[in-house]
């Protein structure tokens, strides 16, 4: 199974800080990430969230780049 790879365009710490703003019941400990944890990062958010792994992946990226397709 390949391993899913976030693609982020600003510090994680930034992007954290973002998902947290925009969905109050995220917690730090759900937004833990190590690099090369990307799918459990992704699963634990998908669960919270109530969203598929690739639209939290999306959602990262889109905030990554500042561009916040989804919310």
């Amino acid at each position: 199974m390949e391993k899913t790879k976030l693609t982020l365009h600003s510090s994680w710490e930034e992007v954290k800080e973002k998902i947290k703003e925009r969905n109050i019941g995220i917690t730090d400990e759900d937004l833990d990430f190590e690099p090369g944890e990307e799918d459990a990062l992704l699963e634990r958010l998908a669960v919270k969230m109530e969203r598929s792994k690739e639209e939290v992946k999306r959602f990262i990226e889109s905030i990554s780049y500042n561009q916040d397709i989804a919310s």
